[in-house]
């Protein structure tokens, strides 16, 4: 598993690299309250580092926190003793 982790992840990089090396043109990222310079592939990148990054944020609070207080709960009340009659 480990192995294949290490794959994805050195495709991942080469995929961005190539994204990046074949989108060179400049572009001028207007956010509102500033301006940024650069060009069309790390753009490009940068934009979906953060999607993947808001994504990511939203799931783990949606989704995995609350799973986490669950299985606290459920482990806190697997360790109390049972009353037998």
């Amino acid at each position: 598993m480990r192995l294949l982790r290490l794959i994805a992840a050195f495709a991942c990089i080469a995929l961005g690299a190539i994204v990046g090396a074949l989108n060179t043109q400049h572009v001028v990222l207007d956010l509102g309250f500033t301006t940024i310079p650069t060009s069309l592939g790390l753009g490009m990148l940068l934009a979906l580092l953060l999607g993947v990054l808001v994504g990511g944020t939203i799931i783990a609070v949606g989704v995995v926190a609350p799973m986490r207080r669950r299985l606290r709960r459920a482990e806190a009340t697997a360790r109390l003793p049972r009353h037998q009659d």
